[in-house]
């Protein structure tokens, strides 16, 4: 949808929060409820803090009961890696951002069955919220679309 490229920006690796820097590049995991973006309920999209990669929009997020932003799928499956993750003695699917490898949470196969069923559990530390509002200034007009009655029908 947006020509835009994106790739791991070290301006904005050196920019990151301590916890953003522990979730993004160390892989780690905020405590559920805490997270900034958990219970935001405006309209927008969210993209990797560092890339700006576009990975999931609000038309998708779903009140997992989980404490962490859950969304039912990404807005472009390229811009989402999945890998296999078998860390603290499970086996879960790590998801990670396609252009800036930064790691951001988990999928699993306990989402909404009307959409799919699968629940993107990421972490708010890896993302940054850009408000509908805001999409043409800092340059993601062309996610604009997704609002519409058609695009949700």
């Amino acid at each position: 949808m947006n020509p835009k490229t994106y790739d791991k920006n070290p301006a904005a690796v050196n920019a990151l929060s301590p916890e953003q820097y522990q979730v993004t590049q160390k892989n780690g995991t905020e405590r559920p409820f805490t997270g900034e973006y958990w219970d935001n309920h405006e309209p927008g999209i969210y993209v990797d803090v560092v890339s700006g990669e576009p990975l999931f929009a609000s038309t998708d997020k779903f009140e997992s009961g989980s404490g962490w932003p859950s969304f039912t799928k990404p807005i472009d499956a390229a811009n989402v890696l999945e890998k296999r993750d078998l860390s603290h003695l499970m086996l879960r699917t790590e998801v990670r951002s396609a252009h800036g490898d930064s790691h951001l949470g988990h999928v699993f196969k306990d989402g909404p069955r009307e959409a799919g069923g699968l629940r993107y559990c990421i972490n708010s530390a890896s993302l940054k919220f850009i408000h509908l509002d805001d999409l043409d200034a800092e340059g993601y007009g062309d996610y604009k679309s997704l609002f519409t009655k058609e695009a949700q029908a």
